[in-house]
């Protein structure tokens, strides 16, 4: 028994439910070049459940292999190629099976497992193709780029190395392999920039404009015409050429740039991409096995640590719990939306108006209070279709039927009396709001649904006046709209099941991640960033310099830094929802005069940009009154993380929401915060802030963290 054999045997009995990967082999007579082995990999299942490398497909890869290495040895076959199932090549490793893992060295076996069988593909005794024909990630790119030649499908949605993204190196040979193919350069990009951008996709034509692919096919016949192109190639009528690699100062500048990259990203928070990079500087002198073991030892290692269980878990929060909501009503109580009206024409409710109409495509009709206003809005609407229609995102015909659909009246009688589900995004004062849904009651039908997208105030209180509080329900939208999957749907003490269900209903159709939460001050998010923010604020006001407060959260590595996020949601809005808070939890939310001021001058946030970088306005220093107590930048961490485990663990008891698992899913999707914290709470658990605070961890132990 050959020793990797014994490796992914071993590897095989920790992860019994493998979703075992097939490696298939058959013969082709290729035109004018001979007997040709083709491989595919298939796990039996369609494209909605992609084929991935456990220990066990990894085997059947290797035995696939055994077969054609004796063959090619025997000179039986011209040549080899490996592709996947209709709709997919292959997307990497089953993250369900590293979850398992508790030793290192299971761990180091993955690694060198991979190594170990997709290596035979390069030393075979005749050239191997890899034919990426559908959506290929991770170890099934890698897989790839051990064959002598690829091709790759026009039709192509996603090719990517996600693994810096998730906490982990390219560890089956794309570090080493992919800047010797096509330059550093090129290859940081992939591996870094576009990992590091959101998990960033190529599509075919990027894969082959990179050169990461040496041909590109229609979808609709790809293989074949692949194959006729292999044959061409083995007949030497096709020479593939590729650029000569600079190994010079350009290759520690490539390095050097996903440096900067990852210090922007994460701020040296999280460690994959820094491991990814070493290996890529490493891989100059072109000695891929000291490469591919360097992989080995990154991957053993960051499986073992907690970026990766923290990166998994939050993978998993996005991908399977926000499709199936805790406590969301039975679906079945849901009632058809065949009309949205929508109160207020402002930017808010404008980009609500675009949503609605382009996900439901049904006739969406706004109103406010002056024909102007209504005017703009349907205006903003129109442009922004326009805008789609020019960027080929949606033809003509479909521009025009989506204009067509939307309309803007004065009277909500008029607009409203046939609605559906009627949305407020009115200016956020309870006695305002009030008003509004008694006006839409006394026009709308009686099964209609109001929602409101009040960042902070109580659903039970906007409702508390109408004669049918049942129907109304939180709709809480992040700005801006479009980008930010989280929708926070809030229960009032009266919100029936029907009316919850429809919610649900509707923001499946909108493409949101919609959590339940109790109607509480401010719901999830801006609760958990007002107190986050108030004590920054909080530290400044004492006397901490703005500096040293705003650097003691890099660690974290979040998308921005706090004085920043404070720019983009806007100092008024900061400071009204503070306010809202401060009445609910004085003792816990304080309204800071300081920032009060900065509001009052007018200021849109601390910063000015003059130098390109952010640099603190002078008018806003000169408002700042501040004490005399100055703490360095580890208090001022331990403050805040202390401040939001306190404010997470209140939350959980109040029943906020279901479970710690929705806190980090409302952060991830609402706040854009990493997936290397895995939202917050195992964050704050593998930093002993949880046990500190509160006596105990919120996740138990081999949730976001290596099992006991």
């Amino acid at each position: 028994m050959s020793t990797t054999t014994e490796l992914l045997k071993g590897a095989a009995e920790l992860f019994p439910d493998e979703v075992v990967t097939q490696a298939h082999v058959r013969h082709l007579d290729l035109p004018g070049a001979g007997r040709f082995a083709l491989i595919t990999l298939d796990n039996g299942l369609d494209h909605t459940k992609p084929t991935t490398f456990g220990p066990q497909s990894l085997a059947n890869l290797d035995a696939a292999i055994d077969q054609v290495e004796k063959e090619a040895s025997e000179g039986s076959i011209t040549g080899v190629g490996i592709t996947g199932k209709p709709f997919i090549f292959a997307v990497g490793a089953d993250l369900k099976g590293v979850e398992l893992l508790k030793e290192h060295s299971d761990a180091l076996a993955i690694g060198k497992g991979g190594h170990d069988v997709f290596k035979r593909l390069s030393h075979l005794a005749v050239p191997t193709f890899a034919y990426y024909n559908g959506a290929a990630m991770g170890g099934g790119v890698e897989v790839g780029l051990h064959c002598s030649y690829r091709t790759v499908s026009q039709a192509i949605p996603a090719f990517s190395l996600p693994e810096v993204f998730l906490g982990l190196v390219p560890g089956w040979g794309g570090c080493a392999l992919l800047p010797n193919l096509i330059g550093p350069e090129r290859a940081v990009s992939v591996i870094i920039e576009n990992s590091l951008n959101q998990n960033k996709q190529l599509k075919g034509a990027q894969v082959f404009e990179l050169g990461i692919a040496d041909a590109i096919f229609e979808g609709a016949d790809f293989l074949e015409q692949s194959l006729l192109w292999t044959a061409s190639v083995l007949k030497g009528e096709i020479v593939v050429e590729r650029a000569e690699i600079d190994r010079g100062d350009a290759w520690d500048q490539a390095v050097a740039r996903g440096r900067a990259i990852a210090d922007s990203k994460v701020h040296g928070a999280a460690p994959a991409a820094y491991r990814a990079l070493d290996i890529v500087a490493a891989a100059k002198d072109g000695d891929l096995q000291a490469g591919f073991d360097a992989e080995d030892t990154a991957l053993a290692d960051l499986i073992m640590g907690g970026e990766l269980r923290s990166g998994i878990y939050a993978f998993n929060l996005v991908q399977k719990r926000a499709k199936r909501p805790a406590g969301a009503p039975d679906k079945s109580l849901a009632r058809p939306v065949t009309k949205v009206g929508v109160v207020g024409a402002g930017l808010m409710a404008s980009q609500l108006a675009l949503l609605f109409l382009r996900r439901l495509e049904v006739p969406v009709v706004l109103t406010d209070i002056d024909q102007e206003r209504v005017d703009k809005g349907v205006g903003y609407v129109h442009a922004e279709i326009d805008k789609l229609l020019g960027k080929g995102r949606v033809n003509q015909d479909k521009a025009n039927r989506l204009k067509a659909l939307v309309s803007g009246v004065l009277d909500k009688a008029e607009g409203f009396s046939d609605a559906d589900f009627i949305i407020e995004a009115v200016f956020e004062e309870i006695g305002v709001k009030q008003q509004v849904f008694a006006e839409v009651e006394a026009v709308a039908p009686a099964h209609a649904i109001f929602a409101t997208n009040t960042s902070s105030l109580s659903v039970t209180e906007m409702a508390s006046k109408l004669q049918h509080p049942e129907r109304v329900v939180g709709f809480h939208f992040f700005n801006p709209v479009a980008v930010l999957p989280l929708l926070e749907i809030v229960r009032g003490e009266q919100t029936d099941d029907a009316s919850l269900a429809t919610a649900f209903g509707v923001a499946k159709k909108l493409r949101k991640t919609a959590v339940l939460t109790k109607d509480a001050p401010a719901f999830v998010v801006n609760r958990i960033l007002t107190r986050f923010m108030g004590e920054i604020q909080n530290v400044i006001d004492e006397g901490t310099p703005v500096a040293t407060a705003e650097k003691a959260i890099e660690p974290l590595g979040l998308p921005m830094s706090p004085l920043v996020l404070l720019e983009l949601v806007g100092p008024a809005i900061g400071l009204h929802v503070s306010e809202t808070l401060n009445r609910a939890f004085p003792d816990r939310f304080t309204v800071s005069a300081n920032l009060a001021a900065v509001v009052k001058a007018g200021k849109r946030g601390f910063y000015v940009y003059d130098s390109g970088k952010p640099e603190l306005d002078p008018e806003v220093a000169a408002l700042l009154q501040q004490g005399d107590s100055v703490l360095t930048e580890e208090q001022v961490r331990d403050r805040v993380l202390d401040a939001v485990a306190q404010e997470i663990g209140l939350m959980l008891d109040e029943g906020v929401v279901a479970e710690a698992q929705d806190i980090d899913l409302c952060l991830i999707t609402g706040a854009g915060w990493p997936f290397h914290l895995g939202g917050i709470t195992p964050y704050l658990d593998r930093e002993g802030v949880s046990q500190r605070v509160n006596g105990k961890p919120f996740l138990a132990q081999g949730v976001a963290s290596v099992p006991a």
